[in-house]
């Protein structure tokens, strides 16, 4: 609880100055939704152009145009996507959870898969070659690269899965997240694979280790009733990093697969000039970000309490 009151306010602090940044930022380039009007429509007159300001705010300081777009957040006014022409919260929470979904696939299974690698390289040290070596592999192959291969291989060559995009009526979502959700995960699993591997063979060295062989118990219990537990708090702190950091970072998987989704959104509302959108999206992400961040903050205090001594 405590660890929780002293977060919160952080949070809220750093969405504010987050999105104060972004707003200078974006108010300080050239530009704005009036004049790429006139650009778009060359029968608009520059009195047109005044009175588009005018409606919109435009003509305010940016300062002031800050405080009531915050004002109006802070009372659940999200507003309008000029880009999409819906209202901005039907055009972002589709994206967000498109995008949980396959990050939250993605990441559990490469933990897993990571996870099982580094215990195998920890109690087979023969294994340890050829897990570093597919560690190796998996972290220097390009996402966008093992993507192309994997539609090319399974969907144009097998024709066993669609090459991307979203089901239709009738049509199995699993089909179309196994590609895209196997790309990302393959990338992943190199750094949990080697976390695991590193973190597992210290603990297994510690004396306490051998208090419990010494006991009877077996390397495999020992490995996952006590030296996971151990090597349990750098592995969350990369778990909550990458389920952080992949909700915008999947730009390329989502733009392989055509699949929409945060990364992709946000993208196409930087270069569509679409500012409350980007705005949004980016303090989505962000929050997503430190969220994941406290809660692995609140289980490593879990599982070891003595990180909440002092």
């Amino acid at each position: 609880m405590r660890l929780l009151l002293a977060r919160i306010p952080q949070i809220v602090i750093t969405l504010a100055l987050l999105s104060l940044a972004a707003w200078l930022a974006i108010g300080l380039m050239p530009g704005d939704p009036a004049s790429l009007a006139l650009m778009s429509d060359p029968r608009l007159t520059a009195e047109d152009v005044a009175r588009l300001r005018a409606l919109h705010g435009l003509d305010q300081p940016l300062m002031q145009r800050y405080l009531a777009w915050a004002t109006g957040l802070a009372r659940g006014e999200f507003g309008y996507s000029r880009l999409f022409a819906q209202p901005v919260t039907a055009v972002l929470w589709p994206a967000l959870r498109s995008t949980l979904v396959l990050v939250g696939l993605s990441v559990v299974i490469a933990a897993g898969i990571g996870i099982a690698l580094g215990a195998l390289a920890a109690l087979r040290p023969r294994a340890a070659a050829l897990v570093d070596a597919l560690s190796l592999l998996a972290q220097s192959t390009p996402s966008f690269w093992l993507g192309i291969l994997l539609i090319i291989f399974f969907a144009v060559h097998l024709g066993w899965l669609p090459a991307g995009g979203l089901p239709g009526e009738g049509q199995p979502g699993w089909m179309f997240l196994i590609l895209p959700v196997a790309t990302i995960a393959f990338g992943q699993m190199a750094a949990y694979a080697r976390h695991a591997a590193a973190a597992l063979t210290e603990a297994l060295r510690q004396p306490w280790a051998r208090s419990a062989r010494a006991r009877g118990a077996s390397d495999r219990q020992v490995l996952w009733r006590h030296a996971l537990p151990n090597a349990g708090v750098p592995l969350l702190t990369l778990l909550a990093l990458d389920a952080g950091s992949l909700v915008s970072g999947a730009l390329v998987t989502e733009t392989v697969f055509a699949r929409p989704g945060m990364g992709k959104l946000l993208f196409d509302s930087v270069m569509g000039n679409d500012y409350n959108l980007a705005l949004l999206a980016l303090l989505l992400v962000a929050l997503m970000t430190m969220l994941a961040t406290l809660a692995a903050d609140v289980a490593q205090h879990w599982l070891d309490p003595r990180l909440g001594e002092g």
